[in-house]
């Protein structure tokens, strides 16, 4: 492990948001999971502090960085700083997916295998620093991030409590299509018809009964293997998390269209309905958190954009004023 001054991004397009304070925090380097398949990450450790809480933040689907890296955004490098500026440890790291492609074309690669070993070693890694309070570490989501975190919690019960950032409640194969369909109202020179019938076909396929391990993945949505989709169609987020006694904050954006209000977060309302779970929709926000107006596209993206001052704000409350367990 080594210690170090926060760096600035690689990228010459991403600059610190305007709540990160880079000299309220130091950055070590870590490394997550086991070998050959283990990989590097940042805890970003606020200084002059002691027994604060941590975070171990969760990506989204596909082959992410630590800094969920998308165009000229970081949003999670966005978060880690945020919150790390707010007396809050926070760990993030590659995914393996990103790191190893060898892992990425397993034919036995499913989400648990993706996300639940790598977080249950962060949130150890993170406890152990001496600055942070063990009794205090939570997960943080971020849309497939936020949909198998009640999944790490039921694995790791030490888990003081999870945030849940668009995580995506609806069939991750209905949603392919659902997005599709509504990209190619909206950007048909960019999303043909022809690719939502594609992807209507193989949702159907991973819904019906000929689906089995030997089903090729190129029959399969998005190339991933057939582990991956059995696993899938039969995991329920929002029951996983009913089952969990933890405090839980999910936060929504209103212009997100990959994760929505009407598809995904009506479903963990309906099914979390309990004292100690909060739900937050922050209207003006896209599907990384970036407030804006008008309706949300691809190409919005591309442009340099930072989370919500208000999202890094009300996790940073909310984590604080939970007690130790």
């Amino acid at each position: 492990m080594s210690d170090r001054a926060p760096a600035e991004a690689a990228s010459t397009h991403w600059t610190p948001p305007s709540y990160a304070e880079p000299t309220g925090f130091t950055e070590h380097d870590v490394v997550v999971g086991a070998a050959p398949f283990s990989v590097p990450g940042t805890m970003s450790i606020p200084t002059g502090c002691a027994s604060v809480p941590g975070v171990v933040l969760l990506g989204g689907g596909g082959p992410f960085d630590r800094d969920g890296t998308a165009g000229p955004n970081k949003p999670l490098k966005d978060l880690a700083w945020g919150l790390a500026s707010r007396g809050i440890a926070v760990l993030r790291f590659d995914k393996a997916t990103f790191v190893h492609p060898e892992f990425a074309a397993s034919h036995d690669l499913t989400m648990t295998r993706e996300y639940v070993p790598y977080a249950a070693d962060a949130l150890k890694v993170l406890a152990a620093r001496p600055e942070v309070d063990p009794e205090r570490v939570f997960i943080l989501g971020h849309s497939m991030g936020g949909k198998v975190a009640p999944e790490v919690a039921a694995t790791e019960p030490a888990v003081a409590g999870l945030v849940i950032m668009a995580g995506d409640a609806e069939p991750m194969h209905h949603a392919a299509v659902r997005v599709l369909s509504h990209l190619a109202s909206v950007i048909p020179d960019q999303v043909p018809d022809s690719v939502v019938a594609m992807f209507t076909r193989q949702a159907a396929l991973v819904d019906g009964p000929d689906l089995t391990p030997q089903t090729p993945a190129s029959e399969l949505p998005f190339g991933l293997p057939a582990a991956y989709w059995l696993e899938m169609r039969d995991f329920d987020a929002v029951g996983t998390a009913a089952a969990l006694h933890q405090p839980m904050l999910l936060l929504q954006g209103g212009r997100d269209y990959q994760v929505t209000v009407a598809d995904d977060f009506t479903r963990w309302r309906s099914g979390l309905r309990r004292p100690g779970v909060d739900f937050r929709v922050y209207e003006a926000d896209d599907h990384m958190f970036a407030p804006g107006a008008g309706a949300s596209t691809p190409a919005d993206y591309l442009r340099p954009q930072h989370v919500d001052p208000a999202v890094v704000r009300d996790i940073s409350d909310w984590i604080h004023r939970v007690p130790s367990r």
